[in-house]
């Protein structure tokens, strides 16, 4: 029997739920609350969670635990970590030349501000790390806080 899971990402919820979000301080804090109460909702339903998103600020982070901690839910805050640099090369939207070029305004890392988080249960250095041992080190702490047991078959599909 699988483990019954859902992934919440940044572009497939700003094109519905929050399609009427900008990038603003305000509005990215928004997009990050209205994602919390889903992922916790999905939770409550005995879903494993993933959300997939860019949480510059420590405060919208916070938010987010704390809406499942409330509700007596688990939460593993996970870091993908790399550096701007890196990040700049991968690139594949583009978006990076268009934020360097003016064309977009507040930018993640750019003219926006991205606050380090501090403590996250797992911190993925993806610059360093395989794709398998990105998933290791999540399966990895799953099992440690007792959120799936047992052999585990990991799948993706998009």
């Amino acid at each position: 029997m699988g483990i019954r899971a859902y992934r919440l990402d940044g572009d497939n919820v700003r094109f519905g739920l929050n399609q009427d979000l900008g990038f603003t301080a305000e509005d990215r804090e928004e997009n990050i609350r209205r994602v919390a109460e889903c992922a916790a909702l999905f939770n409550d339903a005995g879903l494993v969670t993933i959300t997939a998103f860019i949480s510059p600020y420590k405060v919208s982070r916070d938010f987010a635990r704390e809406v499942h901690e409330k509700r007596g839910l688990k939460f593993i805050e996970v870091h993908a970590h790399v550096p701007l640099e890196v990040a700049e090369q991968r690139d594949p939207k583009g978006l990076y030349k268009k934020a360097r070029a003016g064309e977009i305004k507040n930018f993640t890392g750019i003219d926006d501000p991205f606050e380090e988080p501090e403590a996250p249960e797992v911190k993925l250095s993806t610059h360093e790390m395989s794709i398998p041992a990105c998933v290791g080190a999540l399966v990895h702490e799953l099992k440690y806080r007792g959120v799936v047991t047992g052999g585990l078959k990991v799948s993706t599909r998009n």
